[in-house]
Formats: structure tokens, sequence, C-alpha cells
């Protein structure tokens, strides 16, 4: 496992300017609010885009300026969306199943992509973003092209349940819901209900990402601050073991984007052109659920 330094080299290229529009996907139960980061620089030419998910309580407008930071960076066009329920997608209908982290990439990603003409892609989540972008590589094994995990959940640890009950209790306060109503309006007391009630729940209980990891075949990139307060590094190693690298951010908590924008992008950019230099994988049958993985380099990947 490495530890990223604040040193890291930067590009002395200046970053292209990003042109930002905003969208509407239309899926079965709903639409969709989603935008769209695309580069000045970017041709017919341009690598897979980055396709963000978002963590329990997050949003397009949580993520803030890193999709915009991540596209300038990498060339790379990068889409973000808030799921149903969130943001200023449609309300949810109802509640969130066990089966939920999967059935983003089964129920939404096929959409997405086929909506904004979307090939390969690069799938990059955070936290529980992190497990729906590992289902989605697990699913669409030859159209994702790399996984990118920050500060993702692998399996429900008590570290993780105890965070969510601090954090239980700190809705308690009104005052804490009405920061969070700002981005997902009526919806809000929704939104922290799915997730405290359903990763509290007895039948999440035995949640675990492994049988998506095994179907994995695209290299793999899993970050994590040291400080997480939501979960322990065995988080990023079980998403990186035997098919990428885990990559630690010192003096990080549990939202990189917000607390270490600049160095988070910079480790996702050399990760990313560490794969361009891998080249394509060979391609499988798109019914394929994977078989062996494309493990990087000792370059890019495992030190």
């Amino acid at each position: 496992m490495d530890t990223a330094t604040a040193d890291m080299p930067t590009s002395e290229t200046p970053l292209p300017n990003v042109d930002e529009t905003e969208t509407r996907i239309r899926i079965a139960e709903g639409s969709l609010f989603a935008k769209v980061w695309t580069p000045d620089a970017r041709d017919a030419a341009a690598p897979a885009p980055i396709i963000l998910f978002h963590d329990s309580l997050g949003s397009v407008d949580l993520w803030r300026g890193f999709p915009r930071r991540l596209a300038a960076t990498t060339g790379r066009r990068v889409v973000a969306y808030d799921r149903l329920g969130f943001g200023r997608s449609d309300p949810h209908p109802g509640r969130l199943d066990v089966e939920f982290v999967a059935a983003e990439g089964q129920r939404t990603i096929p959409a997405l992509c086929d909506q904004l003409e979307i090939a390969d892609f690069v799938a990059c989540g955070h936290s529980v973003g992190g497990g729906m972008a590992v289902e989605t590589a697990a699913l669409f094994p030859v159209r994702c092209r790399a996984l990118v995990t920050i500060a993702a959940q692998a399996f429900v640890e008590d570290k993780t349940l105890a965070g969510i009950r601090v954090a239980q209790r700190g809705f308690e306060d009104p005052a804490n819901l009405a920061k969070l109503a700002k981005y997902h309006g009526e919806k809000t007391e929704w939104v922290a209900d799915a997730w405290i009630n359903t990763w509290l729940s007895p039948e999440f209980a035995d949640w675990t990402l492994d049988k998506a990891l095994a179907k994995v075949r695209c290299p793999v990139l899993a970050i994590h601050g040291e400080w997480d307060e939501y979960g322990s590094d065995e988080h990023p190693t079980r998403i990186a073991a035997g098919r990428g690298t885990a990559r630690i951010l010192p003096k990080t908590g549990h939202v990189p984007h917000r607390e270490n924008e600049a160095l988070l992008v910079e480790v996702i950019n050399e990760f990313l052109r560490g794969v361009v230099a891998l080249g394509s994988p060979p391609d499988l049958p798109p019914s394929s659920t994977g078989g062996g993985v494309n493990p990087l380099p000792r370059e890019v990947g495992e030190g």
C-alpha cells in the first residue's frame, strides 16, 4: 500500500478551459439531474470519460470543484449525476433495498451511457458510490477501462457503523438537516433516513463487494484517507488486492475531494496515465462476468 505525498509533481502544461453543461437523464423511475465537464482540448481521440458516483448524502453540487479540476487535469470528459432521490433528481418512490449498490449499475448506467453517447468509461465513486463503481466495473468488464474508488467501503465494518451512529445523533439537531437541505431540498429527510436505516439494518449486515470484485478485470486504484472516520484501510486493501493499488492520502479524512482536492486529482491523473500506457485489455464477450484481472505493472501498481 502506497502513501501519496503532498509534494507530488504536477504538470507544467497550462490546464485547458472546461465547458460545463447541465442535462437530464431519463430512467424508468424518473428523471435524473446530471452535469458534464468537457475540456476544450478534447477531440475525437480523447480517452474514455469518467463517470462519478456520489456518496450516501451526496449530489452533483457536493462534488464542488473536483469534477472541473479532474476534467482539466486528465483531459477527459467528466460526468456526475444525482441518483434518484438525491439533489436535483426526482424523488425516490420508496425505500432503498439491500441490493441498491449493485442496482445502480444495472438500472442507471445503461441509460446514462446511451443518452450521453458514452461507449467506454472510467468508473469513479466516493464512499458508497465507490461500491457502485465496483459493481459497474464488474457488470461492464469490456466497457469499463479503469476503476477508481475514493473512501469506499468494501464490507460492513464496525467503524463504519459507529460513524453513522454519530451522524445519526448529529441529525437530531435541525440545523444539521438544514445544511443538507441546501442540496436535497424536500428530499432531505429521505436522504438521511435512507443512509442511516439501510446501513444499520440487520438485513444489510452481511453486505460485501467480494463477488463483484472477483469479476473486475480493469486496472484498479483504491484511494483512502489516513484519517477516514468511516472505515479502516482494510477497505482499500481488499478492493485493490490482486488487481491494482491502494493509495493512502495523508492527513485526509472521509471526503478527499473536499479536504485534499489537488492531491486527489494528481493521484488519479497519475494512475490514468499509467492505464493509457498499458493499452486496452483484450475484449471479453459482452455477457462475460469476468475471470482474470489485469494487475497494474509495478511502476503504477502495488509497491
